[in-house]
């Protein structure tokens, strides 16, 4: 029978072990660039997490700015807090495109706020952007998908992107270093439970 003693000791030569394991990864890990993180998938999350990491890096002193595709003029309480730490923010603000109904109007304001984003995208003091909801802009085509690409390739090497939403083209995903997955396991409000300022957005 096994007993405490023998448990301690093989719970530390396992722990011992991944620690071996670990610290290798660690030390193998040597290049230094920006990162290209995509945050995807049908589940809740994929925009609150993009505004996590921007929330990270300012309280680690980064400079940030973040461009939000889709998004209407309510109000933001992610804008809320990080406009009053510096963080520069461009909004799409015509809702979302079943609200609008409007192809023209919609594709005209995503090129607007676009110029924004590739502007942020060529500048060496923006150490983080966060393109939220840019990945339908790409699906509905009111993006060049070769435009974009070529600005994430040649933005300055020790930048960082966050690129959120649903049903990210196969060329982001490829081009980027860190993809994640958010996957829908159930959803209030598909039990009628209306979106809760603060939790929602």
């Amino acid at each position: 029978m096994v007993n405490e003693q023998q448990r301690d000791e093989r719970h530390k030569a396992r722990q011992q072990r991944l620690k071996e394991q670990v610290d290798a990864r660690i030390a193998a890990a040597q290049e230094d660039r920006g990162l290209l993180i995509v945050i995807t998938g049908d589940g809740k999350g994929k925009s609150t997490s993009g505004f996590g990491t921007v929330c990270r890096a300012v309280g680690h002193g980064l400079k940030a700015a973040v461009v939000q595709f889709i998004k209407g003029n309510w109000a933001c309480g992610e804008r809320n807090l990080l406009s009053s730490a510096g963080v520069e923010f461009h909004v799409m603000a015509t809702g979302f495109t079943w609200e609008t109904q409007d192809r023209q109007a919609d594709t005209q304001a995503a090129q607007a706020v676009w110029q924004e984003a590739k502007r942020l995208l060529a500048d060496p003091d923006i150490q983080l952007v966060l393109l939220d909801e840019l990945t339908y802009m790409v699906a509905y085509d009111y993006l060049d998908l070769d435009e974009v690409l070529d600005a994430l390739v040649h933005r300055p090497a020790m930048q960082h992107v966050v690129i959120t939403g649903r049903g990210c083209h196969r060329a982001l995903l490829e081009l980027a270093d860190t993809v994640s997955e958010v996957k829908n396991v159930k959803h209030g409000f598909d039990a009628g439970i209306k979106a809760q300022q603060g939790i929602d957005w």
